[in-house]
């Protein structure tokens, strides 16, 4: 299981330095979400960091949840319970 995590990890990381593909007239930043990687793949209690780097990157998620890089981790319910854990709404993103 910790190796696991460990590969999840730099997979995360990889992918956040990489940046996504196209980026729009806001600035996002996949890369300031790297604060939130405990959070998001391990489960645990998100940083104030982590929050306010995810409020500030808020309308960047369905970016990222339509982006194959991002998608497993942006869609899983760690993810969710990170957002909810920071007030922040799931986004109803367009198919």
């Amino acid at each position: 299981m910790a190796r696991v995590a460990a590969v999840a990890m730099c997979a995360l990381l990889a992918l956040v330095v990489v940046g996504p593909p196209s980026v729009a007239a806001q600035d996002c930043d996949a890369g300031k979400l790297i604060v939130c990687a405990a959070a998001i793949i391990g489960g645990a209690e998100p940083s104030d960091s982590c929050c306010s780097n995810l409020k500030a990157q808020q309308g960047c998620l369905c970016k990222y949840a339509s982006n194959p890089a991002y998608s497993g981790y942006i869609n899983s319910p760690t993810a969710r319970k990170t957002l909810a854990s920071c007030g922040i709404p799931i986004p109803t993103c367009p198919q």
